[in-house]
């Protein structure tokens, strides 16, 4: 019995495995040895992604000869698109490949985008030579061309998307929650992972952006080819020490098991109090069983064990038709994905904010005083406020701001703030960052260059700077909504649904570029007629972009309100303890 014990405690407690499928030993597996690979190889991702992304917006414009309004709307596309591959991704790990073969796979997928997106720039794209700066945009280029740009970028998209919820649950998944050292080890991840994500992003946003802005784009995307190159060896090298959970079914299938089971059942009466539920005895090493709630009770119907049912185990050799009956546990998953919906459809409008860093405020920024002697800052370069801002919180809010808020909550003791209170203030932020945009806006229309009788001014005397504090707003509301949404959904989703549930995170912000596409064309539509040019002109000083910052404001303000109504009813999962312990006390006993 003592060498079961002690077998039981070199190993991690939570159900990984090595990659050979054993139990994973804690001490020659996973923790920090790994977390920090995986830290590392999102900073050389993010690094390549931005490369592109941040600045393709003035590519849109510059090489393949789009107006504003066309290349924020198909960056907010792509964007979207990207995010839209993450729930492909979440799928085929959750149910077939794992974490780490998706991870692999999808990273091979994101270099392969960026090789034929660096070479079809330099040798077919840039037409004539020392296009693609700001006052020589390129030739108009044919189909074939254009195709293989699209081809290339959206291939980068779906490597991307398809990498990036898995990695984030992947580096959670090498650290043991059952272990109160690992498990506080677990909760640090995710601010250093988004910490990472940041700064990788950090030489895009300065040096890349630099070198793209004065024409130089094969550079650039070479440069971000080869650091998702060396990313992804480095992810190959941490093989042999890698923490692993084996796929589960689809959690898809059981999903629909649930509502079928409860359909032909639907003539069941749920307010009965002492109901035959069905509470599965068999469950893998680190399996959890969820206890029971009350709400949805409609799905209670599909636990009920009938008559039909055990008359149907006895024909099957003691088996239940998982179609007709279905587990508590399983039901609570369906549940729990159910009052998840509401508090991820309030984090949809924070993301349209949040993509206007890489499009309007480009544009906003493009048409100010971006000079410093001779030195020109490209106004991409600006949304390295924003990543420097997520640095500095981040750091503050776990050294400084939670202790304090541990200090003073009086109901719960030596706890901060909840992950759903976290995600409230990131929404407030973002109000005022939006604020603070359209005041920018509007003292940049105020001293915009004079018109002459030969020309029209599309620029401003306004300092760029000036842009700085909606940067800084928007990333400490980053701090705020999305490392506590990734904290929130990672430990509220059941074990088969993790990278779904980091998924969901990304389905916000994709969701959040299609609707400010869908916005932007709606406002131009409305905005537009004979005489006016509308509010996103392909000149902003003949337009007033600062009542589109306003509208968001306001949208976001009464998403806030809808907020305060969806978290206070969300109700927390709670869990019995892992199988795997419960069965060891069970033999200590």
């Amino acid at each position: 019995m003592d060498q079961k014990v002690r077998q039981f405690e070199v190993c991690t407690q939570d159900g990984s495995v090595d990659r050979h499928g054993n139990p994973a030993i804690r001490a020659n597996t996973g923790k920090w040895l790994t977390a920090i690979l995986i830290l590392v190889n999102q900073g050389l991702a993010t690094l390549a992604f931005f490369g592109v992304g941040v600045n393709l917006v003035l590519f849109l414009t510059r090489v393949m000869g789009q107006d504003n309004a066309e290349a924020a709307n198909n960056v907010s596309k792509w964007t979207g698109t990207v995010y839209i591959f993450s729930l492909l991704g979440a799928f085929l790990s959750d149910s077939y490949w794992g974490r780490y073969k998706t991870c692999a796979i999808f990273q091979a997928s994101f270099v392969a985008g960026l090789v034929i997106l660096s070479l079809s720039t330099g040798a077919l794209l840039l037409e004539p030579s020392g296009c693609g700066v700001e006052n020589s945009p390129c030739k108009p280029h044919s189909t074939f061309k254009t195709v293989l740009f699209y081809l290339s970028v959206y291939l980068i998209a779906l490597g991307y998307g398809g990498y990036q919820p898995n990695i984030a649950t992947f580096g959670a998944d090498q650290f043991d929650a059952e272990d109160s050292v690992e498990g506080h080890s677990k909760i640090a991840f995710f601010s250093y992972f988004y910490l990472a994500l940041n700064l990788g992003s950090l030489f895009s946003n300065t040096v890349l952006v630099y070198f793209e802005d004065q024409g130089e784009w094969p550079l650039g995307f070479w440069a971000s080819a080869g650091s998702a190159f060396a990313g992804l060896v480095l992810f190959l090298t941490g093989t042999p020490k890698y923490r692993h959970f084996t796929p589960r079914e689809s959690p898809w299938s059981r999903f629909c098991q649930v509502l079928v089971a409860a359909t032909r059942k639907a003539k069941i009466d749920v307010d009965q109090e002492d109901l035959n539920l069905y509470d599965s005895e068999t469950q893998r090493t680190g399996d959890k069983k969820i206890l029971h709630t009350k709400g949805f009770r409609f799905l209670d119907r599909a636990a009920i064990v009938t008559p039909d049912d055990e008359a149907e185990k006895v024909e099957s050799e003691s088996k239940y038709d998982s179609w007709r009956l279905c587990s508590v546990t399983q039901v609570e998953e369906v549940k729990c994905v159910l009052r998840l919906l509401p508090i991820w459809l309030c984090t949809i409008l924070y993301s349209v904010v949040f993509t206007q860093m890489a499009s309007l405020f480009v544009v906003q920024g493009a048409t100010m005083k971006t000079n410093i002697k001779n030195f020109r800052i490209p106004a991409s370069s600006m949304s390295s406020f924003d990543i420097l801002s997520v640095a500095f919180f981040i750091f503050a809010y776990r050294r400084f701001l939670d202790p304090l808020f541990a200090r003073l909550n009086k109901t719960e003791p030596n706890k901060g703030l909840t992950e759903l209170q976290r995600m409230g203030i990131g929404l407030v932020i973002a109000i005022m960052a939006m604020i603070s945009a359209g005041i920018v806006e509007i003292y940049r229309l105020k001293n915009k260059e004079p018109e002459s009788a030969t020309s029209v001014s599309s620029t401003s005397s306004l300092s760029i700077f000036w842009q700085v504090p909606q940067y800084i707003l928007i990333g400490a509301s980053e701090v705020f909504m999305y490392v506590g949404q990734l904290e929130f959904f990672n430990s509220q989703a059941p074990i088969g649904l993790k990278s779904f549930a980091s998924a969901l995170c990304m389905a916000s912000i994709s969701l959040g570029n299609y609707i400010s596409s869908l916005l932007v064309s709606i406002v131009m539509k409305i905005s537009t007629t004979d005489d006016v040019p509308g509010w996103i002109p392909e000149n902003l000083n003949k337009g007033h972009l600062e009542r589109f910052y306003f509208l968001l404001a306001g949208l976001t303000a009464a998403d806030f309100v809808v907020y305060l109504i969806c978290a206070p009813w969300y109700k927390y999962i709670i869990s019995e303890a892992s199988f795997s312990e419960s069965m060891t006390e069970e033999e200590e006993v």
